[in-house]
């Protein structure tokens, strides 16, 4: 009996395994598959890939672009941007949401191609500036080519440029130095308050209290699902297109609405799945 229920119990972990390779595989595709440009609200726009989302801001002055994709993402963020009317070379400030190759990978191509500076919350800063390597979670080697960084950004900071203000919510956990990007647009006579949120996912075999994968984690994750639950929210995006339900949201062909991306209670939503999350992996950990 004993050994049949091994048996029985080994097939079932080897059809997870195979189930999770696949699904994997299938996300990390859709990382590196092209998606058209489209504008989210006023001067915002999407012009990543079909899940790795990056942002464009416009000003008259230059442009703002936050994330950068894969190391090879380069050609479709240019493509997308030339398709809605913009141009790399424009782009003067250079953003992260959080220091993960898979959102910075291009960062230093995209930096010598246009000049910008690059600006990070203090723990993402490290991390960009050592390429991956000091990572508390994916590290130890490094993942991207490092980029320096011009200016450091904090809570509450506000970023500049063409009459554009960005204000900087550090929303850690997913990494050290997660952070989120607030602004007010103005279109069809209202005031749209739009947040560009880093959500605190949790990756698989982070530990949060158990030999806990940085000093501090869990009550960073509980810390920033509070901050964005108390967050007045109209419009949000996130540095995965699943995340904020895009394809549901707009595909390609159609129409633009300021209202297209309004969803003040698909945020809280999202934020209150993900917290109930990290509370289940807290009760895991303990009862081991």
């Amino acid at each position: 009996m004993r050994q049949h229920k091994s048996r029985s119990l080994l097939l079932i972990l080897g059809i997870v395994t195979l189930l999770s390779a696949g699904s994997s595989q299938a996300q990390r595709e859709n990382w590196a598959r092209p998606f058209p440009g489209f504008r989210v609200i006023g001067n915002l726009y999407g012009v990543g890939s079909y899940d790795l989302s990056v942002f464009l801001i416009t000003t008259e002055e230059g442009h703002i672009l936050i994330n950068t994709g894969l190391e090879d993402s380069t050609k479709l963020i240019r493509d997308n941007m030339t398709a809605l009317g913009f141009d790399l070379e424009d782009v003067r400030i250079l953003l992260t949401q959080q220091a993960h190759w898979d959102h910075t990978a291009a960062m230093a191509e995209i930096k010598a191609l246009s000049g910008a500076a690059v600006y990070a919350t203090p723990k993402d800063a490290r991390v960009l500036d050592d390429g991956g390597f000091s990572d508390a979670h994916f590290g130890g080697r490094q993942t991207f080519e490092p980029v320096s960084v011009e200016r450091i950004i904090q809570e509450g900071d506000r970023i500049e440029l063409g009459g554009v203000t960005l204000t900087v919510h550090e929303h850690p956990g997913h990494t050290e130095g997660s952070s989120s990007y607030s602004m007010t647009i103005r279109e069809n006579g209202r005031d749209y308050r739009v947040l560009i949120a880093n959500m605190g996912t949790i990756n698989p075999g982070k530990q949060l209290v158990v030999d806990p994968t940085y000093p501090g984690v869990s009550n960073d994750f509980a810390g920033t699902y509070s901050n964005q639950k108390a967050m007045e929210v109209d419009v949000w995006v996130a540095a995965h297109a699943s995340q904020y339900g895009m394809h549901k949201k707009w595909q390609p062909g159609q129409a633009y609405s300021a209202d297209n991306f309004v969803d003040p209670a698909g945020f809280v939503a999202a934020v209150e799945r993900l917290e109930r999350i990290y509370y289940e992996q807290l009760r895991q950990e303990r009862d081991q």
